[in-house]
């Protein structure tokens, strides 16, 4: 009797994969074949590109591996931005960029932590990743060249305003320990002479001098912020890139300025495909954390992942939208539940008004729908 004849195994291509721990110094690259496998750690000297071909050769020899085949690799997305995955891809290797703070670690109180351990985890945990499993970590979609060079004027006027802000709560402080104080607006005076301490004296001489300096500092800011809103106003009015015409459909919402009209496709809706809104809200941070275990149901609050300065201006632009659309949808929504609850209740109900906000906008922009009852300027 002919023994019955098994199904035959799907048949995998032989392929490698490489793990790189960047840091300032040094990476680390570990390379492997498959689970089971003992990663061979190399480290080689920081952005040492054609070390890092030479090594994805050698470690092809080690495990016999044909020249031909593909190569799988990894890094965690730090300071050192897209760059390597460029060079990486442009070297032929497929590579993948990883959310550091997705990675799943032991949780005990004490862990073994070294650059070569690390490297050893991420190949790992890469060839679990190729192999079907999910969730296993969070992979970053990188933009072109492109798009990551137009978020540049955003950022640079994001900053430049912080700056900014910070040199004059510095002066208004340094002036707080003499019992002076900058005029109604807080605008920095060119001349400080005319200032005077609590009793009358002028200022010390040093103290005087370091407030000169923080305050050049602060028209020195406030001279490249006014440059800057320039250049993005005629770009604005000039320009024909595909997200200046999703800058002008938001600005025509009322309630809607010209810093979130801004914000949103630059940094959002310009260069990234949302399949569904789960997604939306994971990315700006403003889904719920629920904690259920046996007996115990309770809400920990929004994750807080993702763009940190987006959610906060989401909710900045969730307090404006109540103001300036009295009659939408959304703003008698966040009245009927939280109209006549106190300040630490309406402070929670508008994380619920930014989320939905900003996945009526996205709808805005995406399908053309307009956000129920919201009116249009002009």
């Amino acid at each position: 009797m002919e023994p019955v004849a098994t199904q035959k195994e799907a048949s995998v291509a032989p392929a490698l994969y490489m793990a790189i721990e960047i840091g300032e110094r040094e990476w680390k690259l570990a390379f492997s074949i498959g689970m089971g496998q003992r990663p061979r750690i190399r480290g080689i000297e920081a952005r040492d590109l054609k070390r890092v071909e030479a090594e994805i050769r050698a470690a092809k020899a080690r495990f016999k591996v044909s020249e031909s085949a593909p190569v799988h690799s990894c890094y965690e997305a730090g300071r050192e931005g897209f760059w390597p995955h460029r060079a990486l891809v442009k070297m032929g290797v497929q590579n993948i960029v990883v959310d550091s703070a997705s990675i799943e670690v032991s949780r005990r109180a004490r862990r073994s932590k070294s650059d070569k351990l690390d490297a050893a985890k991420l190949c790992e945990q890469l060839i679990r990743h190729l192999a079907g499993e999910k969730r296993v970590w969070s992979v970053v979609r990188v933009p072109t060249v492109a798009q990551e060079d137009q978020r540049q004027l955003q950022r640079e006027l994001m900053t430049a305003k912080r700056d900014r802000g910070r040199a004059v709560v510095r002066v208004k402080a340094l002036l707080c320990t003499q019992g002076a104080r900058l005029g109604q607006r807080g605008s920095l005076p060119r001349d400080l002479s005319s200032l005077k301490r609590w009793d009358g004296e002028p200022l010390p001489v040093r103290l005087r001098a370091r407030l000169e300096r923080e305050a050049a500092k602060g028209r020195l800011l406030g001279e490249q912020v006014r440059e800057l809103e320039r250049q993005r106003k005629e770009w604005l009015k000039n320009g024909s890139d595909p997200v200046l015409a999703q800058v002008r459909k938001l600005l025509k919402l009322c309630g809607i300025g010209i810093e979130t009209a801004w914000l949103l496709p630059v940094e959002l809706f310009s260069w990234r495909k949302f399949r569904n809104v789960r997604e939306l809200g994971a990315l700006a941070g403003l889904c719920p954390t629920p904690h259920r275990s046996g007996t115990i149901n309770r809400e920990l609050g929004i994750t807080k992942a993702g763009n940190r300065y987006l959610r906060a201006q989401m909710i900045e632009i969730a307090w404006g939208w109540t103001r300036f659309q009295p009659q939408s949808e959304l703003t008698r929504w966040f009245e009927r539940k939280y109209g006549s609850a106190g300040p630490a209740q309406r402070k929670k109900g508008i994380v619920a008004v930014a989320r939905k906000l900003l996945i009526a906008l996205w709808k805005y922009l995406e399908h053309g729908e307009i956000p129920a009852g919201a009116m249009l300027k002009g």
